[in-house]
């Protein structure tokens, strides 16, 4: 549990590290959507979501997150991901599809395959791109991005501030939670409780030996929380200052631009049914590689003169 990294603020001195907590909330649902847009050929799909891939992966190495925490973070959904792998081999496909090999008088189609691939892909890259948000963003300035996006619905006296605070509260107490279910399971196993063996019923009864005492935490600490913030003189209706202030740099404009090409290109390729042999294929993927291929470059420069 102390290895996943959702939800845990990593400090570091890098470019994403920097920037604008707003900007990265918007390149955040920019690249997401980009991520879930579908395309009229596997081949097209997968091209793109390799692409997206490799940028994610600069992303991550740019962010100081090691793929050892991506993969710790990914470990309690490998079940889940073997689970949609069986079902949707399982289920023929709509339409003609080949089929890829058989099991006896059962056939596997390649379309199947495909489609389980690419969900795979699609939940790895929203786990990245959710753990550099959260791996590179303070939960402070968390919350003053989502009230500055929340802004406009104080016209309809809508809490805003009260709303990003709880989203942030939230965020942060993934890792707490976490780190406190571990607890928990240690003290368990001490008393002799086992998680790890015996049959499935055992282990959901062990498991359910969680519940109450982690409950109980959770109120504690909600409870403390609560105390301290009424301490501190915390009091969301009043108007509130703030010794930070939010503002865009050259950087942030470049990854706002990049991003928005992006999720511009994945649209207009998905809406025109692109496919290989679309005469304007081949420049939009150049374009679109060779803006990315910029973007590292710049990165690079910039984070080489912060070093030195």
């Amino acid at each position: 549990m102390a290895k996943i990294t959702l939800g845990r603020y990593v400090p570091y001195d890098s470019f994403i590290h920097r920037m604008d907590p707003r900007n990265k909330i918007f390149c955040l649902i920019a690249l997401m959507v980009a991520v879930f847009i579908s395309y009229s050929t596997w081949e097209l799909t997968f091209i793109v979501g390799g692409l997206l891939a490799l940028f994610v992966i600069v992303l991550l190495i740019v962010s100081h997150i090691s793929f050892k925490q991506l993969f710790g973070s990914l470990k309690p959904l490998w079940f889940m991901i073997i689970i949609l792998l069986v079902i949707n081999c399982l289920i023929p496909p709509r339409g003609e599809s080949p089929i890829a090999f058989s099991i006896g008088s059962f056939n596997v189609y390649w379309n199947s395959i495909f489609q389980s691939l690419k969900i795979i892909l699609r939940l790895v890259l929203m786990i990245s791109l959710s753990m550099i948000l959260t791996a590179t963003t303070k939960p402070l300035d968390l919350t003053y991005a989502l009230e500055w996006y929340l802004t406009p619905l104080k016209i309809i006296k809508f809490p805003a501030h009260e709303v990003a605070m709880t989203i942030s509260i939230a965020l942060r107490f993934i890792p707490t939670i976490l780190t406190e279910v571990e607890r928990i399971m240690k003290a368990q196993s001490s008393r002799g409780v086992d998680f790890k063996h015996g049959k499935i019923s055992t282990k959901m009864k062990a498991i359910i030996s969680l519940i109450i005492p982690l409950f109980i935490s959770a109120f504690q600490r909600s409870e403390e929380l609560a105390d301290a913030m009424e301490a501190r003189g915390y009091d969301p209706k009043q108007k509130r200052t703030r010794y930070h202030k939010l503002s865009f740099h050259i950087l942030d404009i470049f990854a706002f631009l990049l991003c928005s090409g992006l999720l511009g290109a994945t649209i207009i390729m998905s809406h025109y049914d692109f496919t290989f042999f679309t005469p304007s294929f081949l420049p939009w993927f150049v374009v679109s590689t060779l803006f990315i291929v910029i973007y590292c470059l710049l990165v690079g420069i910039i984070e080489s003169r912060v070093v030195s």
